[in-house]
């Protein structure tokens, strides 16, 4: 199996800020507190690595006209959390152990994927960058649909299973075991800590030489 290196791979932090993480937050996740350690555990084993490491957060305009419209009722009777001019505007900020250190990347979305109308496929593609790591809230919006996105755009994709949260524990048992059907490479907090990206198949790399054979073979 091809060695993936650290160098060439991003870990993408989502959405890990109070407004999602704290219980007094009309927009908490359950469990997202829980995940703090094993996040900032995650953080600390990538950049030894020397991977990329990007914060991906999500900040709403004051007269929520980027909220999405399905969370909009909630957002505004629970006092406009992640809004610098909301009820709360610590609910924007990361906790002390997920704060960004020297550099890391910082990034806002409009949206659940991490991909979707930002420049993060841009950044990659630019940097060498062909595996993508995946940690942060919720597992079955944000971290599924940019894993679907990553995977449509032909990176690999790691996600570090209990470094993301869901409501439930049946709802992260399922959309888990959904995105590794399709082709995520699932592990856990200790397993990368241990072994960094070492078990994490380059099947982009496996697929670009199946290819470039097959077309040998038949000029």
């Amino acid at each position: 199996m091809t060695a993936i290196d650290p160098r060439r791979a991003a870990l993408v932090m989502i959405d890990m800020q109070n407004g999602f993480i704290d219980p007094s937050s009309s927009l908490c996740v359950a469990g997202a507190a829980a995940t703090v350690p094993a996040c900032a555990r995650a953080l600390a084993k990538a950049r030894q690595l020397g991977m990329a490491v990007f914060h991906v957060r999500r900040s709403y305009a004051a007269d929520g006209s980027d909220v999405e419209p399905v969370r909009h009722a909630v957002w505004l009777q629970g006092g406009r959390p992640l809004c610098v001019e909301g009820d709360d505007p610590d609910s924007l900020d990361a906790p002390d152990l997920l704060k960004p250190a020297d550099g890391d990347r910082m990034l806002l979305k409009p949206r659940f994927s991490a991909f979707f109308d930002t420049p993060l496929d841009q950044v990659l593609r630019r940097e060498g960058i062909g595996t993508v790591v995946l940690i942060g809230t919720t597992t079955p919006n944000c971290i599924r649909s940019t894993c679907y996105d990553a995977l449509s755009l032909n990176y690999n994709v790691a996600v570090i299973e209990d470094c993301t949260s869901s409501r439930t524990p049946e709802v992260q048992a399922a959309n888990i075991e959904d995105m590794a059907f399709i082709g995520a490479h699932i592990m856990d907090c200790a397993t990368f800590c241990e072994k960094g990206l070492d078990g994490v198949p380059d099947v982009t790399a496996q697929v670009k030489a199946a290819v470039a054979a097959y077309r040998e073979a038949q000029s």
